[in-house]
């Protein structure tokens, strides 16, 4: 009698330590010691796990994590841990990565339908506001440092396409451009933004 699929993999799986941590496929291998008698002995390398707190955005908090410097590099390259968590495949997060997918998930969702979505709408409204009736402190207020967070971006490009007259939101090209048009304005009235 076979075992079934999943007790299979859950038998076979050649690094279970994998499992608690973001490993990015790493796993340990096994190999020789070749002195120069030529006396082989049997050996093992392990993967370079190192202990961190990343920083997610959507998820508010630093996530303190196992992970290989190999993941951290590709941290790094996807942008941060959130989107690295959104376009790696399954295979390669392992389970500890699919727990924070999922929770990812289900913040972008509650984000989507609670405060954080009337807050962008709030957002939404008074940089309209700024840019009609030429408020400089309040887009002064909204383009602030503490509101460059992932969702303070997508809310500018939102904000930007409608302005725009799109029914979608701006490109970030478009958003610049735009941001650019509207701070020459308010210069052109010698009004300050900072």
């Amino acid at each position: 009698m076979f075992p079934t699929r999943a007790v299979w993999e859950l038998v076979s799986q050649p690094f279970k330590r994998s499992q608690l941590g973001l490993f990015q496929g790493k796993t340990k291998q096994y190999g020789n010691n070749v002195p120069f008698s030529k006396q082989k002995t049997r050996r093992s390398w392990l993967p370079n796990i190192q202990q961190k707190r990343l920083p997610s955005q959507v998820l508010g908090e630093n996530v303190r994590l196992k992970l290989t410097t190999r993941a951290l590099k590709t941290i790094h390259k996807k942008g941060g841990l959130d989107n690295y968590l959104r376009e790696t495949s399954g295979e390669l997060l392992g389970h500890k990565g699919m727990e924070l997918r999922i929770q990812l998930q289900d913040k972008v969702r509650e984000t989507k339908t609670g405060r954080d979505w009337a807050h962008l709408k709030v957002q939404q409204k008074l940089f309209t506001e700024a840019l009609y009736k030429t408020e400089p402190r309040i887009l002064r207020d909204i383009l602030a440092p503490r509101h460059a967070t992932l969702l303070g971006a997508r809310a500018v490009r939102v904000m930007a396409g409608k302005a725009l007259k799109k029914k979608h939101a701006a490109t970030p090209e478009e958003t610049t451009a735009y941001l650019a048009s509207a701070r020459q304005y308010f210069l052109s009235k010698n009004l300050s933004l900072v």
